[in-house]
């Protein structure tokens, strides 16, 4: 359980951090989409969209770590996140499975 409490506090800690380059990342990636097939921009005129998706207007040099750090961040999110909603959902089902043994 101890260790279940540490992945919560480096979850909450490196959130912060993770949250506007990842937001940054939807949300220009969906503008992009949108924009071509609904709004019926020219990849040209998007073009700007798909540069601040994939970090390219730090250079060349700094666009790999951006989307490199952006996947780690994603895959460290969703698996905190996920070992801490499966320790939820079985420390509920725990729970109920004792409240079943006593009750009867």
């Amino acid at each position: 359980m101890r260790w279940m409490a540490q992945i919560r506090r480096w979850h909450r800690w490196i959130a912060p951090f993770v949250l506007l380059p990842l937001l940054t990342s939807v949300l220009s990636g969906l503008t992009y989409r949108l924009a071509r097939d609904w709004g019926g921009l020219s990849r040209d005129q998007a073009h700007w969209l798909m540069s601040l998706h994939e970090g390219e207007w730090l250079g060349p040099e700094l666009e790999p770590v951006v989307v490199l750090l952006n996947a780690l961040g994603l895959i460290w999110m969703l698996a905190t996140g996920g070992a801490m909603l499966i320790q939820s959902w079985t420390s509920a089902f725990k729970k109920r499975s004792n409240e079943g043994e006593s009750a009867g």
